[in-house]
């Protein structure tokens, strides 16, 4: 895992604005590199029509593709290992144990999600039958 402080948008790593965030470490009282580039308007106004245009498209996939795209999300927070959770520890001053049952709880969290996406119930799909006793029409 390596932070850069560049805003990704789309695929595509930006740096227009300035270097002007950085993290703060509690325990150890100073800053964390990188810099976190402040985004330009037009990176957000980038990153804003992207993610309408991704909308539009992935709202037509099956329940099947979204939930897979969930456990791979939850597979990739796993796969980012400790280095993760150290800058986690560094920036939040929690202990690793905390950290990393927050990790866990998050990917069991996404993980259930993606099964109840996938089982359908959300749907909440219903049959209205014609009632046959209905006038003028069933």
């Amino acid at each position: 895992m390596e932070l850069h402080g560049k805003n990704l948008i789309g695929d595509r790593l930006s740096a227009d604005g300035p270097p002007a965030i950085l993290s703060y470490d509690p325990k150890q009282g100073g800053e964390l590199a990188p810099a976190f580039y402040e985004a330009t308007q037009g990176e957000v106004d980038a990153a804003g029509r992207l993610a309408e245009t991704a909308f539009a498209e992935y709202r037509q996939r099956s329940p099947s593709d979204v939930a897979g795209f969930l456990e791979r999300i939850a597979e990739e927070m796993i796969r980012l290992g400790d280095p993760l959770l150290d800058r986690v520890v560094a920036e939040s001053g929690l202990p690793l144990d905390r950290v990393t049952g927050e990790r866990g709880r998050t990917v069991n969290q996404i993980r259930m999600f993606a099964a109840l996406v996938r089982e359908g119930s959300w749907v909440d799909a219903r049959i209205d039958h014609a009632d046959p006793e209905r006038k003028p029409l069933p």
